[in-house]
């Protein structure tokens, strides 16, 4: 019993060390982010969408509250390898050998989907919603008044997300090349996960339909794409799983 305690207090001890490795790099990167920060402000405050909007503060706090969300997203943006390499460090002693070296090159693969995440917010989602509510806008005659905080808060709030979300087929491919999943099972709960995304895409989005239907649809589109990632990542297990027992049964044969 006491050897089972301390192999969980290792586990949660190894849990925590890689945690502490994350969050120390997260600082130099928010630093680092500090400084580069104004930059990227700069950029988004040029580009067409933001030319068309008066960029006012409203609160003292506002200009305060811009320059550290866009360091916080710089952070991100910079640590996001680090803490896939933790996480992998930290489940890798589970896996065997050659599941190491597979999952291992889920990193720079999951890297590319998280910035190909922000860019589909970024260059297609976000113009295509702010040009939606800006006609709306037109169409009621309204005044479009709006802060810089409201602005860059709705810019982060659409496109961050989006860099996680992006992750799916990872995940479902490391669960699949792991066994725990099967295509089967992602096609048998696929309504429930529908509906999942259907309520996340509500929590992105503001609270009407069409822009609603322009992060959803995506989100359902990528589902789909991982259960066919995952359909080729379980035909790469039943393969493997199939040399291992033939190599069992060869190495019996030689033994008898």
């Amino acid at each position: 019993m006491a050897q089972n305690q301390m192999s969980i207090y290792d586990h949660i001890g190894e849990l925590r060390k890689r945690i502490i490795i994350v969050a120390l790099y997260f600082l130099v990167a928010m630093i680092i982010g500090l400084f580069v920060a104004p930059v990227l402000i700069t950029y988004l405050q040029n580009i067409p969408e933001a030319e068309s909007f008066p960029m006012n503060v409203f609160k003292l706090t506002d200009s305060l509250k811009l320059y550290m969300n866009a360091a916080f997203l710089i952070g991100i943006i910079i640590v996001f390898p680090v803490l896939l390499y933790q996480l992998w460090a930290f489940i890798a002693p589970g896996l065997r050998e050659k599941e190491k070296k597979v999952t291992l090159g889920y990193i720079p693969i999951a890297t590319l989907l998280f910035l190909g995440g922000l860019a589909f917010a970024y260059f297609i989602l976000f113009p295509n919603v702010i040009q939606f509510l800006s006609n709306l806008s037109d169409r009621l005659n309204l005044t479009e008044q709006y802060g810089v905080n409201d602005y860059f808060s709705f810019l982060f709030q659409l496109t961050i997300p989006f860099g996680f979300l992006f992750q799916l087929p990872v995940v479902i491919m490391f669960l699949t090349r792991l066994g725990l999943v099967t295509p089967a099972w992602f096609r048998k709960i696929r309504k429930y996960a529908y509906f999942g995304l259907l309520v996340l895409a509500g929590f992105i989005t503001p609270p009407e339909i069409v822009s609603h239907l322009m992060v959803t649809v995506p989100l359902l589109l990528l589902y789909e794409v991982s259960i066919i990632i995952s359909r080729f990542s379980y035909r790469k297990v039943l393969k493997a799983e199939q040399e291992d027992m033939e190599e069992w049964a060869k190495n019996k044969e030689n033994h008898k």
